[in-house]
């Protein structure tokens, strides 16, 4: 399909979504946001596709919310509707989709585009790559879920002053914070990012997806619910295939071959 504001480019096993408005820094509208939650939408029910990566296009990821697109009445701006009917969707899908989605963190992730790149599984970013709270500067709180990764991510403290100045938190702090996954030179991004790829399309599909819907339910659980939690998900992913390839892999000392 023909996308006005991404890029959408297939692989073998895996999908490239690049947000494409370089000339407002890939900031978000109401098109790019439905565009992209239609993509990954269809990106999860595809069979063969195990992978999904975000970037944006012209060195930046994504400066935020596009300011223009809400209209030139500043005091009576939807900010409800727009938060609940076009950024807790997107963030929801992501969160919940059962394929890996990786952040090819290029440049400034800003605002919303902060919290987008917050959203994905994964981070990658160049090291001259930045991620700014910048909402307090413009008299806004954090939306698109930040306020749930900053502290999920890094406790009250750090997240409290992140969020609060609004500065450039650079790759390298970063990864050191834990707040991306890794810091890479901008020559190597592309490299980095296809080792994760490689990983996760040759993965058994059905454990890491998993994986992830455990890790996301167990942050309200307490030990025994999770200890339950981890019973059912063994049964019913040792019921399938990928189980039984990867037995009898390792029993033939060779790799399993989960894409069959």
């Amino acid at each position: 399909m023909d996308y006005n504001c991404i890029i959408v480019t297939e692989h073998k096993g895996w999908v490239e979504i690049t947000l494409n408005r370089p000339k407002v820094y890939n900031a978000l509208n109401k098109d790019l946001l439905e565009e992209l939650l239609e993509v990954i939408t269809e990106a999860e029910r595809d069979n063969k596709l195990r992978c999904i990566v975000i970037t944006g296009q012209g060195g930046v990821f994504c400066s935020g919310q596009d300011l223009k697109s809400v209209g030139e009445d500043l005091e009576n701006i939807p900010f409800a509707k727009i938060v609940r009917e076009q950024y807790n969707p997107l963030i929801l899908k992501i969160r919940q989709c059962s394929k890996t989605i990786i952040c090819k963190l290029n440049g400034l992730a800003a605002g919303a585009g902060c919290s987008l790149a917050l959203a994905c599984d994964l981070i990658v970013a160049s090291k001259d790559a930045y991620l700014a709270e910048i909402f307090p500067h413009i008299g806004l709180v954090m939306d698109g879920g930040s306020t749930y990764f900053l502290l999920n991510k890094l406790g009250y403290t750090k997240a409290y002053e992140i969020a609060t100045t609004g500065r450039k938190v650079y790759a390298d702090e970063a990864e050191k914070i834990g707040l991306i996954t890794k810091s890479v030179d901008s020559s190597g991004l592309n490299e980095v990012v296809q080792q994760y790829i490689d990983v996760y399309t040759n993965a058994s599909s059905t454990a890491v997806g998993g994986i992830k819907e455990m890790l996301h339910k167990a942050a309200g659980m307490s030990l025994d619910e999770v200890l339950e939690m981890e019973a059912e998900f063994q049964q019913k992913v040792g019921g399938g295939k990928d189980f039984i390839e990867g037995i009898r892999a390792f029993l033939e000392k060779r790799k399993p071959n989960f894409n069959q």
